[in-house]
């Protein structure tokens, strides 16, 4: 491990960063996306600065498969954007850009300044990989890897606690939870999936702002709510959140059934059939993992006089209600109820959720909704771009017409 210098106003020099060499770390090129390698490539090769950041390293160093490979770079959007065909800009508060390779999609950020000022939501301009390096929520999220030499960047001194097992928040505890409820809920799925503790600064600031996440909206709570079903660690990480006081206000009704042992049974036997399916390549659907924990809390009042539409009715009317104010698609959540149902050997006449769900289903979760969100606005766009030209030619034939008119 060697030191990188910066000089400052007083011409000294301070240590900014540790830098560790290939042999001093676990990551290595052949578990990078090849795609995320060559991307990184090309912007080198344009002069930029550009690393593999955040959880697919944090993964990697805990010996997992990361699902996403994400970029940092020195490079600003449109110039990004201009190295490749199968790039997008979205976004409105900060310009980051997606690179579409079939259904993946490789997240480029630009390096953020910290000299703004978060209160103030002024978070949006570009900086240095230091300064980008203290932007990042938590340390074990902090590390920069260059696949070109193999040297692991450490400005935050993360690695210490990798070492001590440690999540530590690198954002000002004062304002970091106010600012974006939502780092209290990856506080504790950190905690849950990497087995590490949380300072006690930490704990301590996620139970004085628990009641801060109310103001996040439903479709962000249900998308968190959704990462969190196909995790395979659901159970610790509603035990967490339960733990913390934020259950109650993401899924109040819920929370109230947390502590029966049927709902830690079935949120466990849920883990283990999405670790099964990861393991076996066949990655189970959001319908089948809320069957398995609604099926111990929706109670039908009389199963013999029920036809299986009414029992059906029923089931969906308990199940909105259960995971309220959750907000999954209509279908998936009709999809486990009718698994539940299956499961009791009652099949119903009409026509089945399945049959009846999109062929193309909207992805409810992550990157590739914010970027389809993004791109179904561009066509829209264009076509009042369109109507307005239109409008405009119709009101000059209509002027010239008039001309002509008074003329005659």
């Amino acid at each position: 491990m060697f030191k990188r210098y910066k000089t400052d106003g007083k011409g000294r020099s301070l240590p900014v960063a540790s830098i560790y060499s290939q042999k001093e770390h676990p990551i290595r090129n052949a578990d990078i996306d090849k795609d995320a390698l060559k991307a990184i490539r090309k912007i080198q090769n344009a002069g930029g600065e550009a690393y593999i950041v955040g959880g697919a390293i944090r993964d990697m160093i805990l010996g997992r498969t990361p699902k996403d490979f994400d970029i940092a770079t020195s490079l600003s959007p449109r110039q990004v954007q201009r190295l490749f065909w199968n790039a997008r800009i979205i976004g409105r508060r900060f310009r980051i850009v997606h690179l579409f390779y079939g259904q993946k999609i490789i997240e480029v950020t630009t390096f953020r300044s910290d000299e703004e000022n978060f209160e103030d939501g002024k978070n949006n301009v570009f900086g240095t990989i230091e300064q980008d390096a203290h932007r990042r929520d938590f340390s074990i999220n902090s590390l920069y890897y260059n696949p070109s030499n193999g040297q692991l960047l450490d400005y935050t001194d993360a690695m210490k606690d990798f070492r001590k097992r440690t999540i530590r928040s690198l954002i000002p505890l004062s304002y970091s939870f106010s600012e974006d409820p939502v780092r209290m809920i990856r506080a504790l799925k950190y905690q849950a999936t990497t087995g590490f503790s949380l300072e006690k600064d930490v704990k301590k600031a996620i139970k004085k702002n628990a009641d801060r996440i109310q103001s996040v909206s439903t479709s962000r709570l249900t998308e968190e709510v959704s990462k969190i079903l196909l995790s395979g660690s659901s159970f610790p990480i509603f035990s967490n959140l339960a733990e913390y006081g934020l259950l109650q206000f993401i899924l109040p009704c819920f929370s109230m059934y947390m502590e029966y042992g049927e709902i830690a049974k079935a949120l466990q036997e849920a883990d283990e059939k999405v670790n099964e399916g990861k393991r076996n390549g066949t990655p189970l659907g959001k319908d089948a993992v809320l069957a398995v924990i609604l099926k111990p809390l929706i109670i039908f009042p009389d199963t013999q006089s029920m036809t299986p539409d009414e029992m059906f009715h029923e089931g969906f009317r308990q199940a909105k209600i259960l995971i309220s104010p959750m907000t999954p698609p209509n279908y998936e959540l009709e999809k486990a109820v009718d698994i539940i149902l299956q499961e009791m050997g009652i099949r119903r006449s009409r026509k089945s959720a399945e049959a009846r769900a999109p062929h193309k289903k909207p992805n409810t979760m992550g990157r590739k909704r914010a970027a389809e969100e993004e791109l179904s606005s561009a066509p829209s766009e264009r076509r009042k771009k369109k109507r307005k030209k239109v409008k405009a030619a119709q009101l000059e034939n209509k002027h010239a017409s008039l001309a002509e008119a008074h003329d005659d």
